[in-house]
């Protein structure tokens, strides 16, 4: 994805925050490999005409499409059923997750041999002195990637408390364990059954200090399958995430005896789409953050219908939905009520900057 969430700099009153002041970049940067114009009639059923994508016909009855046409606006939703039963319609999923490290080299090297992932893209921006990595298992446009932010000079970050871990699934999660220790990587939960269940898993952590949750499981399109951060109210945060970003509750499980709760949450299936796992440990209503994991990105249809119906659900808006800067991008952000971000993009704007 073309640097819709730039630069985040670090500066010690800001990072945070994660401010709106970030969210802007130049179109001169947008220097991504291609999408074909087949790949992307395929994936989101649009039609090109003259080099532009018109909305298919059956998307723009459902009213999904409003704000598509250059200079357009979207309709607005104006009750809460209504909002309800469009949220349901748009077509949503985790395009990647961005955060700050220390070492990019080292972080890269790390990734593409330890944990098996790919280096999408890189790129460096000097005047503004930081520079990004997109990596992960295949392509951006159908792919949930890691987009890793490095800023000249700062070469460690405060994790908080508040992000738990990414999961990764593998075929063999010993022979996983076993190459990382080969390369000097920490290893912090050796393979075995989770507490409670049969599932095989492990535990390691980057340069940085991030934990990866590796889970073995057979093949699937979508390795790189989980995103835990904590939350203060579970019931809370899951009413939300339904109502306001239109995700399913796909499983719940408390386990009374290590005091802690958690729920996935996504747009599908678990062996099938990345998921969002919130985690609620009794008692525990506030973390801290930290300022090295910064948002999630996720794709609308309609970036004024969703920041409307967030608003409808109690969320709050931190970039009001509009285009950014120099590019026609549409984007809007916001914080859960935990206070993690989200950035919102639009789905065809988003395909229109992979192919520049």
């Amino acid at each position: 994805m073309a640097r819709l969430l730039l630069p985040l700099p670090f500066a010690a009153a800001a990072v945070a925050s994660a401010s709106a002041s970030s969210l802007h970049l130049a179109a001169s940067r947008l220097r991504v490999p291609a999408v074909s114009v087949a790949r992307r009639e395929g994936l989101f059923g649009g039609r090109v005409v003259g080099g532009a994508v018109r909305a298919p016909a059956r998307l723009a009855r459902r009213g999904l499409c409003a704000g598509v046409e250059p200079g357009g606006s979207a309709g607005t939703v104006v009750g809460q059923e209504e909002a309800m039963e469009w949220v349901k319609k748009d077509r949503r999923r985790l395009l990647h997750v961005v955060y700050r490290v220390g070492d990019l080299d080292k972080t890269i090297k790390f990734y593409t041999e330890c944990l098996g992932m790919k280096l999408l893209r890189k790129r460096d921006i000097p005047e503004e002195r930081y520079t990004n990595a997109f990596l992960g298992y295949g392509p951006e446009d159908s792919h949930f990637v890691v987009e890793l932010t490095y800023n000249y000079g700062v070469e460690s970050y405060d994790i908080g408390t508040g992000f738990g871990h990414f999961g990764i699934a593998v075929e063999d999660v010993a022979k996983t364990v076993d190459l990382i220790k080969a390369k000097g990587g920490t290893v912090t939960r050796e393979p075995g059954p989770v507490k409670g269940g049969k599932s095989v898993i492990a535990f390691i952590e980057d340069p940085d200090g991030y934990k990866f949750e590796l889970i073995e499981r057979g093949p699937t399109p979508e390795p790189l399958c989980q995103v835990m951060l904590r939350v203060g109210d579970l019931d809370r945060a899951i009413n939300f995430y339904e109502k306001a970003f239109g995700m399913e509750l796909l499983r719940k499980r408390d386990n009374p005896e290590y005091k802690y709760t958690i729920a996935m949450m996504g747009y599908g299936p678990e062996d099938k789409n990345a998921v969002l796992e919130l985690t609620y440990n009794y008692g525990v209503k506030e973390y801290d953050k930290g300022n090295a994991y910064a948002q999630i990105a996720i794709s609308t249809d309609d970036v004024y219908k969703t920041a409307e119906v967030i608003r409808l659900n109690g969320g709050q808006i931190t970039r009001e939905p509009g285009p950014l800067p120099g590019i026609n991008t549409k984007i809007t952000a916001c914080t859960d009520p935990d206070g993690w971000k989200t950035v919102f993009v639009d789905n065809i704007d988003f395909l229109k900057e992979l192919e520049e």
